[in-house]
């Protein structure tokens, strides 16, 4: 694994963000629903083994892990034994605050899901996300993905495992971004999301951790150098 130090770390969350941006001016959301959806609503929407499968089982499954990893916190297991408490701390909080994150700026997005949109039999205009203020005659609450998140929020625990166990840290990422992608794609093709909120929802989680990795070093390296001034002192007397 290369040494991904923060001046790459942002380099690579700015060159990520361009891409995402190349994808979301390019207009092709609306038609990669129609890959699924018609004016009758999109089939899978209500497909009782399509829903379990790719909905309910891996929400409960990403709830129990995050609860495992809260646990860990005080008991750890496995590779958590090898984390520091700080860092089995950021790992839980992070992930968890993720997911948090992205639950939030749902709730104040007028975004509406495509399923909600006239052509696929709802009421509501299509309108981009990034049309701030603009009324688009549906529920909104559809941007970032929800349900993406609950893969994609463990993105953040990758900035803490890369310095306990960079084998895990790069299985860990690879699982990450595949179970997103696919909950995701899931996910649109039930007419619950469009791909720019798939890929933005990873772009969130993964930059939160960066953010909050990068201050918890700051505030790492801050505490110990009064404690590294103090050894000094008491040498040169």
């Amino acid at each position: 694994m290369p040494a991904w130090n923060p001046r790459r770390l942002l380099g690579l969350t700015v060159f990520l963000f361009l891409l995402i941006a190349l994808w979301d001016f390019s207009g092709l959301d609306l038609p990669a629903a129609r890959l699924s959806g018609s004016l009758t609503g999109f089939a899978f929407r209500s497909n009782h083994a399509f829903v379990l499968a790719f909905h309910e089982i891996p929400r409960t499954l990403s709830s129990l892990l995050v609860a495992a990893l809260l646990i860990g916190i005080f008991k750890p297991w496995g590779f958590l034994k090898r984390a520091t408490r700080a860092q089995r701390i950021q790992l839980a909080l992070s992930v968890l605050l993720a997911m948090l994150l992205i639950t939030s700026l749902k709730h104040f997005n007028a975004t509406s899901c495509p399923w909600d949109l006239r052509e696929f039999g709802g009421n509501a205009l299509y309108v981009s996300h990034w049309a701030f203020g603009v009324n688009d005659m549906g529920p909104g609450h559809c941007f970032p993905a929800g349900h993406a998140s609950s893969a994609f929020g463990f993105l953040a625990g990758w900035f803490v495992l890369r310095r306990v166990d960079t084998t895990i840290a790069s299985r860990w990422l690879v699982s990450v971004l595949l179970i997103g992608l696919v909950l995701g794609i899931s996910q649109q093709m039930r007419g619950a999301h469009y791909m720019s909120h798939t890929l933005w929802t990873a772009w969130i989680c993964w930059t939160f951790g960066l953010l909050v990795d990068l201050a918890s070093r700051a505030l790492s390296t801050r505490s110990t150098t009064p404690t590294l001034r103090i050894a000094e002192g008491e040498a040169q007397a």
